[in-house]
């Protein structure tokens, strides 16, 4: 049986405005792979020292499988698609794959200029340190 998060309710914490591993848990459960490949989670704001052994750039996801490291969503989503049974997520077609990229990158562009927007800049922080009404 999946474990799911625990249920927001309106006094929850908001939980860390993080979106780099969306893409990549859609393929998963697109393909099945639930019992096969363990999401771990991790804590984005203290990630611990170990991972950075496993994967030098210290982002996420990332995918150990047969002894490789992928990082980056696309190139988990390309990687999944050829290296395990299920459903394609990416077209064959080279003119579709390039229109699916270009409008990844809109999205991505996006999404970045979204989350800087709404992320705490370092005066905010260290303002907000000091004053405990915030």
């Amino acid at each position: 049986m999946e474990t799911l998060p625990p249920t927001l309710a309106s006094a929850s914490e908001q939980p860390p405005l993080f979106d780099g591993t969306t893409r990549s848990i859609i393929a998963l459960i697109s393909e099945g792979l639930q019992e096969e490949i363990k999401l771990v989670p991790m804590d984005m704001a203290d990630k611990p020292a170990w991972y950075k052994k496993v994967y030098p750039n210290n982002q996420v996801p990332s995918l150990e499988h047969n002894q490789k490291i992928i990082g980056e969503s696309l190139d988990l989503i390309k990687y999944i698609d050829s290296n395990f049974n299920g459903p394609k997520l990416i077209t064959d077609d080279p003119q579709k794959q390039r229109f699916a990229e270009e409008l990844l990158g809109y999205s991505d562009a996006f999404n970045r200029a979204m989350l800087d927007a709404l992320r705490p800049k370092g005066p905010v922080i260290a303002e907000a340190g000091k004053n405990p009404k915030y």
